[in-house]
């Protein structure tokens, strides 16, 4: 279990295609901290690890995950948002985040705010996907608070910590984000529509 709270930055310096699954290096400030069979949050997804340097590490993602996520999308240069898991005697400073990640969303917008960003995105509603204004949401690994959602829009403010600490001063309008909905809002969604069949029979 994650926190939403992004530990550091990893590059990605090597991408290695081998048949369906790919493997990412990725050199950080906690690499050489990190153990093989490791579970890693990697922009909200989470990842084992399985080859490790002096700087560096490897993760693998097979298929479903690059189709479910925007990892595809990852190029050497790019910036990744990295968490280890909380610790039994942690503090959850953000909220209960698995590291299972629902699906991606497209920024429409970014908005610089006197000393904030604005940032809004495009995402695919359904019964599963639920957003409260003021609950919370996993946005590439970090923990954060829907502001205003309306259809399949929704917007985020980011503080000048969370804009140096984590990637989103590199997301542009266009860009994926990873998306993981909270797991108190999916199981009350599981719940009601469990409910509602059992009402129908």
């Amino acid at each position: 279990m994650f926190t939403g709270i992004i530990e550091t930055l990893g590059k990605v310096v090597a991408v290695e295609h081998d048949r369906s699954n790919v493997h990412f290096t990725l050199e950080s400030s906690i690499s050489h901290e990190l153990k093989i069979d490791q579970s890693v949050s990697h922009n909200g997804a989470c990842l084992t690890v399985v080859g490790l340097g002096a700087h560096w590490h490897r993760v693998t993602a097979v298929e479903e995950t690059l189709r479910r996520t925007n990892l595809s999308q990852w190029e050497i240069g790019d910036l990744v948002n990295l968490e280890r898991c909380l610790p039994m005697n942690g503090r959850l400073d953000g909220h209960i985040v698995q590291g299972h990640v629902d699906d991606v969303a497209e920024c429409m917008e970014v908005t610089e705010t006197g000393g904030s960003w604005r940032f809004v995105f495009r995402y695919r509603p359904s019964p599963e996907h639920l957003l409260v204004d003021k609950g919370s949401i996993c946005l590439n690994g970090v923990s954060l608070t829907v502001v205003d959602p309306q259809g399949d829009l929704f917007s985020v403010a980011i503080i000048p910590y969370t804009w140096e600490h984590t990637n989103f001063k590199t997301l542009r309008p266009g860009d994926a984000v990873n998306v993981e909905f909270d797991i108190i809002g999916k199981y009350i969604a599981r719940h009601l529509a469990a409910y509602q069949f059992n009402a129908r029979m």
